[in-house]
């Protein structure tokens, strides 16, 4: 759980630290680099590790995160140049994406299904205040001491978890050694890598010949390629089989609008107090503390409510109505209340409360509808399409804003202090109608206690892997 903690807590920390590297590492690439590098490396292996765990276990896999996390956190405070900083922030990232889904794979792997909600709530949580404390620690670490504690405080709690894990986590039966699927690999990182490039085109300075357009067309291409080859692939990386069942289907689609959701509210809301209300960077994460509150007691309540034998169904259809609800009230607060900063902070309840609830449903819903022999790739999926959902969502969120933006000022300079508020109005009600496909999407969820569902088993056919009830 401390892994956890630090790797979603980095995902994030920097984002108040910027101006500060900005000024000290000289070089030439953009500092929006040590940010996006980190959620590349960390998007891109998650799959690979969920893949490789189901094959090596879970245990030797665990390790080899925590040490490339400490290698690169290790390497992110020395670093005296740019560059540097940024191979040693992808570094970190391809151990941070490992701790993200496999602590989430050892606790269900640790607990029996009956105490496994109360956990994987608290994972919930967890990850959720983690992702939101970012700036705020960031913030507070820069302003008292220097940004590289930012990294350096990671290093002797990794040396920690890494000696107690070694010594007490149990080891676990290998998979069959079957083959992992390298061409799937490389098709998947490149389809990631060119999407979530695109998503940044802008804020990383990239060189023309390198558009947002090709970068598209590469990305659509890879894949297209990608799924041809998990059709054919005698071990897919990714059996697409698990898409099959629309209970694990609906669960990777809940799961890609929950991180657009809470995305979304941690870019957005203090990038406006800042800016348009000129509050202080500190001042301004303080304010997502209803939605840390939201996420935290609704995470844990989930659990209880899942041990509680209400269906996953209800239970996240509720959520998702939250979430809907938290944005359609953050659209209406940038109407009539867009200078009350205790107005915009309590919108963020509701929100908070959808998102915490439907943690916890993702990580069981998707684990239960998967065979146990593909327990660690159906875990990384939906984690994967999480962070794949918040990255893209954003960028795509702040084009709209943007050009709505644009559009007001257009010949009236003079609308500029209204058209703030009215901007980010669209990006709130554009947010409400992509919670709304998860209100959608949870029709599918089971309808019966968790307890009373069967664990489906796993075929080897000709076609490869496939999953039957």
């Amino acid at each position: 759980m401390l892994m956890l903690v630090l790797a979603a807590l980095d995902q994030t920390i920097l984002s108040t630290a910027l101006p500060s590297i900005a000024r000290d590492m000289p070089g030439s690439l953009p500092p929006a680099w040590t940010f996006s590098a980190y959620l590349l490396a960390a998007t891109v292996v998650i799959a690979l590790y969920g893949r490789l765990a189901d094959v090596h276990g879970r245990k030797p896999m665990l390790l080899l995160a925590i040490a490339l996390f400490l290698l690169g956190s290790l390497a992110c405070a020395a670093s005296q140049s740019m560059l540097q900083l940024v191979l040693a922030r992808a570094l970190q990232g391809a151990g941070g994406g490992g701790l993200m889904t496999l602590t989430m794979l050892t606790v269900a792997a640790m607990f029996p299904l009956a105490e496994r909600g109360r956990y994987q709530s608290l994972l919930g949580a967890v990850y959720g205040v983690a992702t939101m404390f970012g700036p705020l620690t960031g913030g507070w670490l820069t302003e008292h001491l220097s940004w590289r504690w930012a990294f350096g405080l990671n290093v002797p709690l990794a040396l920690v978890a890494f000696g107690v894990l070694a010594a007490t986590l149990r080891g676990q039966a290998r998979g069959p050694r079957t083959p992992i699927d390298h061409l799937g690999a490389v098709l998947l990182t490149a389809a990631l890598c060119s999407a979530l490039l695109m998503t940044q085109h802008e804020r990383l300075q990239l060189p023309d010949w390198l558009s947002a357009a090709v970068l598209g067309t590469v990305c659509a291409l890879c894949t297209v390629a990608f799924l041809l080859r998990q059709r054919r692939a005698a071990h897919p990386l990714v059996p697409l089989s698990l898409f099959s069942r629309p209970v694990y289907a609906a669960a990777s689609v809940i799961g890609m609008v929950t991180g657009v959701a809470l995305y979304a509210a941690v870019v957005f809301m203090p990038a406006y107090l800042q800016t348009a209300l000129h509050l202080a960077p500190t001042t301004a994460a303080w304010h997502l503390l209803p939605l840390m509150a939201g996420v935290t007691a609704a995470a844990i309540g989930s659990g209880r409510l899942l041990r509680a034998r209400v269906p996953a169904r209800n239970l996240g259809m509720g959520a998702s109505a939250l979430v809907v609800l938290g944005f359609v009230l953050l659209a209406a607060a940038m109407q009539w209340a867009p200078a009350q900063p205790l107005v915009l902070s309590a919108c963020l309840l509701p929100l908070g409360m959808g998102i915490g609830l439907l943690f916890p449903i993702i990580t069981m819903v998707s684990q239960r509808a998967s065979p146990v022999q593909l327990m660690g790739i159906a875990t990384a999926v939906p984690v994967m399409l999480r962070s794949l959902g918040g990255a893209v969502g954003v960028a795509l969120l702040t084009t709209l804003f943007a050009q709505v933006l644009h559009t007001l000022v257009a010949g009236h300079p003079e609308a500029m202090a209204s058209a703030g508020p009215h901007a980010l109005q669209a990006v709130w009600a554009c947010a409400a109608a992509v919670a709304v496909l998860g209100v959608v999407a949870c029709r599918w969820l089971p309808d019966a206690p968790m307890e009373q569902q069967a664990q489906p088993v796993v075929n080897a056919g000709p076609a490869g892997i496939r999953a039957t009830a």
